[in-house]
């Protein structure tokens, strides 16, 4: 078998993030493919690369011998159901319906966080993430769900992570937790040592580490700065 993933800039593309850690963590080979962001318009280079692999000309893409699958829900189904000696998903009934209720939510919501603390790896945005925990209830609202999900599902699981051993819906919620160290937003010790154990996976190490060797700056995904 071989797998490609196309992805966008590992600096910026949240959506990403995801299927690449969850490849890249479990230990699954693929070949990567990343188109970088210039614009979305229909005739950029990004939109033009990737409409022609998918309809919706969005990343990221999973090819595999040809067939694409998008969207990272169904990528992370996708492989978890390519790959069952991974065990991508809880093995436990009740957990995997769990892990996937609560990456289905992450999928469909948080909007606040998202449109308010974009994902932006290579900076450090204290006084922003300030500015925005004042201001903007939304933001404060959707930390607290990951606060109240995150610490339930740790003491029912034990740890380290989510549901005890690494899942998609650690993978899932990867760039979460870049976002709450980019803007350096408050959480409890407990949800701030998950974060930790997050950010430490050697998967999401080497996401941020070429995320940072990156060097390239758009514009287009800079709410707060002007440059780098």
């Amino acid at each position: 078998m071989s797998l490609q993933l196309f992805i966008g800039n590992k600096n910026y593309s949240s959506w990403s993030m995801r299927p690449w850690v969850l490849l890249t963590q479990a230990g699954i080979p693929f070949e990567e493919v990343m188109v970088r962001f210039d614009a979305f318009d229909a005739d950029s280079t990004f939109k033009q690369t990737v409409g022609a692999i998918n309809p919706v000309g969005k990343v990221p893409v999973l090819i595999d011998d040809g067939f694409a699958v998008w969207d990272t829900l169904a990528i992370a189904e996708y492989l978890a159901e390519r790959f069952p000696e991974k065990r991508l998903w809880p093995t436990d009934a009740r957990a995997r319906a769990r892990a996937r209720s609560v990456c289905a939510e992450m999928h469909s919501g948080f909007g606040a966080l998202r449109n308010h603390c974009a994902m932006n790896i290579e900076a450090s945005l204290p006084e922003v993430g300030r500015i925005v925990w004042r201001d903007q209830a939304g933001v404060r609202a959707d930390v607290a769900r990951l606060e109240a999900m995150w610490t339930e599902l740790l003491a029912e699981h034990g740890g380290p992570l989510l549901f005890g051993d690494f899942s998609i819906a650690d993978a899932y919620f990867a760039p979460v937790c870049s976002r709450l160290r980019t803007y350096a937003l408050p959480v409890s010790p407990a949800v701030a040592a998950y974060v930790d154990r997050v950010l430490a996976l050697p998967g999401v190490q080497a996401w941020v580490q070429q995320a940072l060797a990156e060097h390239d700056f758009v514009a287009m995904d800079e709410p707060y700065r002007a440059s780098r």
